[in-house]
């Protein structure tokens, strides 16, 4: 296979969960753009809608699965009505989280399980029925979306970093138990980018000084920056990465 059709993903269909805005519909728009048919997810019906009318505008073949994916009995019914409308999914990118930031002592167990739900547990029951699908075809690319928090915390976001650090190992693990049935299961690890999530800290000039000093690039990190990743770790130019977390941080992670 030539090098350019290595990454092309004609004939695949991505889901992407929590993709109606930021980062996961970056990935989702490049995904599409490298030839791929996208399962937009959200909560949100008429979001994930609006969403996809804009895609296709754009050309791209979008669908839309609308369903809380920490829901595990949710998720389930997803998959089994992916498989009734004969949608098979061969991309798996778990993005889908949320952010929450209190001090350790102050924290409440309740908000601890909420974020480690959707950050971590999500990834978790997505990724076991996809693989389910994945595994008798014996072929699928899982990608799930760490952080620069899987390897380095800062203060008030324990249960944040706590979860994609767990991501970093749960992509391991899928690797471990998958690879040998054609998976691939990898992560990218977003560094500081200029999302509606992170639109307090752009707007604190500490803050946005502090990203832009600390980042050897000296800036944000723009969304479709990360659609290149995704097209990567989507493709057969990833067919033996496995197991591995690629960090997309401008080279924050890299210098002290």
């Amino acid at each position: 296979m030539k090098t350019p059709e290595l990454f092309r993903l004609q004939g695949r269909t991505a889901l992407v969960t929590g993709s109606s805005a930021g980062l996961g519909l970056a990935m989702a728009r490049g995904l599409g753009e490298a030839g791929a048919r996208i399962v937009l997810n959200g909560r949100d019906a008429a979001k994930l809608d609006a969403t996809a009318a804009t895609l296709r505008v754009e050309g791209i073949d979008v669908l839309t699965g609308a369903f809380d994916v920490a829901d595990e009995a949710a998720v389930t019914a997803a998959f089994a009505d992916f498989d009734a409308r004969g949608i098979a999914i061969d991309v798996l990118v778990n993005n889908a989280g949320i952010q929450f930031r209190k001090p350790m002592v102050e924290l409440a167990a309740a908000d601890w399980r909420r974020v480690i739900d959707t950050n971590l547990t999500a990834a978790f029951l997505v990724g076991r029925e996809a693989a389910k699908r994945m595994i008798p075809r014996g072929a699928g690319k899982v990608i799930n979306i760490g952080s620069l928090t899987s390897d380095a915390a800062r203060p008030t976001i324990a249960p944040y970093a706590s979860a994609k650090g767990a991501i970093k190992m749960l992509t391991k693990a899928m690797a471990a138990e998958w690879a040998r049935h054609g998976i691939q299961a990898n992560a990218i690890g977003p560094g500081y980018f200029s999302t509606e999530m992170n639109s307090a800290l752009l707007a604190d000039a500490a803050f946005d000084a502090w990203v832009k000093g600390r980042t050897p690039a000296g800036r944000w990190g723009r969304p479709e920056e990360l659609a290149g990743a995704a097209v990567f770790l989507a493709s057969a130019a990833s067919d033996f990465v496995n197991g591995h977390m690629l960090y997309v941080d401008g080279g924050f992670i890299s210098v002290l």
